[in-house]
């Protein structure tokens, strides 16, 4: 039996892995091209690691406005429901292949409540 998300370095374990996924994905590398091009992929994936450490941990490190942060890029590179589904679905199998219990579930509901509100942010559900 796989064990549960306990720590930050299981969710940056988790957030590694998944970037493998979504750096090879043909429709979703526009989105992290200017990060691998400028060399911040290792900070994005801290950053992206502290951002979910503090909702399944309520820790308090995480400092940027998330929301903005993709309205901001979805100014330029268009975000289509494509593009959730996808992002959902390699999450969840990164996390189903690393882990499972109660706090893995809790972060694929926040991943899908995430996701929802940033389609409808984005006037994605017409």
């Amino acid at each position: 039996m796989k064990q549960d998300i306990s720590t930050r370095k299981d969710i940056k374990l988790i957030i590694t892995k998944f970037y493998d996924k979504l750096l090879v994905d043909k429709t979703m590398i526009p989105f992290f091209e200017d990060i691998v091009a400028q060399n911040h992929l290792e900070n994005h994936i801290n950053v992206i690691s502290d951002f979910w450490n503090d909702i399944l941990f309520d820790t308090t490190t995480y400092k940027n406005n998330t929301m903005q942060k993709h309205l901001d890029k979805h100014a330029f590179i268009k975000f289509k429901k494509e593009h959730f589904t996808i992002w959902t679905s390699y999450l969840f199998d990164t996390i189903d292949t690393f882990f499972q219990g109660e706090i893995s579930e809790r972060m694929k509901n926040r991943a899908t409540s995430i996701a929802t509100v940033m389609q409808l942010k984005m006037n994605l559900y017409s």
